[in-house]
């Protein structure tokens, strides 16, 4: 039996609008609520980046660790992922999105206390809309785990990740999503490349370095234990990336569509890119180096996702590949610095380099969405290069204090018999392997 064909659309409008017309307290409650369509995307990308973190995030980092420190590092998102969603609530979203200064916001929505579920917050129910912007909460400190995994102290973590979102993280969103001052200079950052991976990313090196090296680095470290744990979690994180940039659209439309189409190409291209180097300079391609290829081209693309089209991702990812894999040698090779998992030198250089590159990429001719008026390519940099010095100075700034904070309460770096012996097992009494 043939199945009935759906009424044509014009159909469908007609009568949507003679129902509007008819019932029109019907039609003015459904726009108070919002877009059904936009808040059921939006909840499904809350959950994507959600697991971006737990378990994604937590792989790709386990993987490349030793195996005596593969649960402490799990430990350390699953601890922060807690941490930040409680401190988020308390104070961190009414910091980045109460109405405020030009650099704080108020604390008029500290533990959502004076929000109803049905407020509206850019068209969205204003508590999804909180929860979607918990899980970038979460993930930007976990970020960081890269930098100082096999050596640092379990309540360090807690401390820092939780003083660092409410002084870093936190105000920089407001800043560039909260209607701040950098917003007001035109910076645009559509899902987080200073928000998160520029402050991330530069905080990530300034506790390497005050933290000092792992035994044995950077000649005699032990290779990643699990490198198949590391592919699971990149992809994880691939698919999770998704909602990341797409539902940073906050709609169901074009915009989250064509972010999700070139946030998929900049990483396909920085894969190869960096399997491509890896081959002419070593021989070989490493699944590894692929792996963080893919990381780096999703980092790079995330601050211009919303903004840039197919030929602009492309463009991202191919460029990324390539300066994120020199950026890893200069930190750890010539610098000498253990950026343990390279967090600068992939979240911190990539959303750097995709945030000014998008000053170009943004073109109508490149198929992006075209400047704001009476904007030229070189004013957008201006105001994107502002928008880098601004948050990588505060981050670095703010970690140091953070960190000086930290030592002196809790301690900073573990015992040397606690290295030898690992983090599992010094710190949470616990293997991840029987023997």
């Amino acid at each position: 039996m043939a199945l009935p064909q759906p009424a044509p659309r014009a159909l469908i409008s007609g009568v949507l609008a003679l129902a509007a017309a008819l019932l029109p307290g019907a039609a003015m409650a459904q726009q108070a609520a919002g877009s059904a369509g936009d808040t059921a995307w939006v909840l499904t990308a809350t959950a994507l980046v959600l697991l971006m973190t737990l378990p994604g995030l937590a792989l790709f980092y386990a993987g490349l660790v030793r195996a005596n420190n593969v649960l402490s590092v799990m430990m350390h998102c699953l601890a922060i992922a807690c941490l930040m969603s409680v401190l988020w609530l308390a104070a961190g979203y009414s910091i980045a999105f109460a109405p405020g200064s030009s650099l704080f916001g108020s604390l008029d929505k500290a533990f959502l206390l004076n929000v109803g579920r049905d407020d509206l917050a850019g068209g969205l129910p204003e508590p999804v809309f909180f929860m979607f912007q918990a899980t970038f909460a979460v993930i930007t400190p976990a970020l960081i785990v890269g930098a100082y995994v096999e050596r640092i102290r379990f309540g360090a973590v807690l401390l820092f990740s939780g003083l660092w979102l409410l002084v870093v993280y936190a105000p920089v969103a407001h800043w560039v999503w909260g209607g701040g001052w950098l917003a007001q200079r035109g910076v645009l950052d559509f899902a987080g490349g200073l928000v998160v991976h520029a402050t991330a990313g530069v905080s990530a090196l300034v506790a390497a370095v005050m933290l000092g090296s792992r035994p044995g680095f950077p000649k005699d470290l032990h290779p990643p234990h699990n490198p198949g744990m590391t592919l699971i979690g990149a992809a994880l994180l691939w698919v999770g990336w998704y909602g990341f940039n797409g539902g940073s659209a906050l709609a169901a439309n074009g915009t989250a569509g064509m972010a999700i189409l070139v946030t998929h190409m900049s990483a396909s291209a920085a894969a190869l890119t960096w399997a491509l180097i890896e081959k002419l300079k070593f021989g070989r391609a490493s699944m590894i180096g692929m792996a963080t290829g893919v990381i780096a081209g999703l980092a790079t693309v995330t601050p211009a996702s919303g903004y840039i089209g197919p030929l602009g991702g492309l463009i991202l990812g191919v460029v990324s590949g390539g300066v994120c894999f020199a950026a890893v040698d200069v930190v750890k090779h010539r610098l000498r610095i253990d950026d343990s998992l390279d967090v600068f030198a992939v979240h911190g250089v990539g959303g750097i380099l995709g945030t000014l590159l998008l000053a170009f990429l943004v073109s109508s001719n490149l198929g992006g969405v075209g400047y704001a008026e009476g904007a030229t390519p070189l004013s957008q940099l201006g105001a994107q290069a502002l928008g880098v010095g601004a948050v990588c100075a505060w981050s670095a700034i703010a970690s140091v204090v953070l960190i000086l904070i930290t030592r002196m309460i809790t301690g900073w770096r573990n015992s040397e018999e606690a290295l030898q012996t690992g983090l599992d097992l010094s710190d949470h009494g616990e293997r991840a392997y029987t023997q």
